[in-house]
């Protein structure tokens, strides 16, 4: 397993400023993996509740991304972090971006749960939504405690099961297509589907973005376009 070292500073506060950062993205991870969840379980079961509540956290994670960016932009005013620091600082500032979007994509979601138990049940697709949703939830899982841990060997094994959640997105997307050009009655509905599940790929791809962040924490390597074995 990859290990990062950081240095060691003269500054107590230097030291405790760069743990503050990390603890604070991986509480806000950890929210929005509950936004993911509570969004999946919303749409599963026409629960405009559950999907108003993950609509009204939303703001939480807005203002929590917030003020870790600000935490980030200040520490490195005042500290000037260089090598493995800066590319910690770098790295979470990088994150609660992915996290934030991927809460859009809850909300988005919900949305559409919330739509769905006014119009009524979609006739296909709640089996793929269930399927995807434990695949990018479990993305995203494994890539924040690859961040915890500093492991970029196990991000690099997360981001790579991207591959078949796009695949299996690109298939049920033809299924309820080709549902939908059988059934136009259904199309209203199965669209709220397949709307849900397309943000579910999209949080798939913000957990890929996070584990290489990672990667380029750990190793110093940026495989931005380029894939893990570059």
């Amino acid at each position: 397993m990859d290990k990062l070292n950081l240095d060691q500073h003269i500054s107590r506060q230097f030291n405790e400023d760069l743990e503050e950062i990390k603890t604070s993205m991986l509480e806000m991870g950890g929210l929005v993996e509950m936004q993911v969840g509570d969004a999946i379980r919303a749409l599963e079961d026409a629960d405009s509740r559950l999907a108003e509540r993950v609509i009204e956290v939303e703001s939480r994670i807005d203002e929590m991304e917030m003020d870790i960016d600000e935490t980030c932009t200040t520490l490195i005013a005042r500290r000037q972090p260089a090598a493995s620091d800066l590319r910690l600082v770098t790295a979470v500032s990088k994150t609660i971006r992915d996290l934030e979007r991927i809460g859009d994509e809850a909300q988005k979601i919900a949305k559409m749960a919330i739509k769905l138990s006014e119009e009524g049940e979609a006739p296909r697709g709640y089996t793929e939504v269930r399927h995807i949703g434990n695949c990018v939830r479990k993305m995203l899982n494994d890539s924040l405690d690859a961040f915890s841990r500093f492991d970029a060997e196990a991000a690099i094994a997360t981001m790579k099961e991207d591959r078949q959640v796009d695949m299996d997105y690109k298939s049920a997307l033809r299924e309820m297509i080709t549902y939908m050009m059988e059934d136009p009655r259904s199309i209203s509905r199965s669209m709220n589907i397949l709307w849900a599940l397309r943000s579910l790929e999209r949080v798939g791809d913000h957990a890929k973005n996070i584990c290489e962040h990672i990667v380029y924490l750990v190793q110093g390597r940026d495989i931005r376009h380029r894939g893990p074995d570059a």
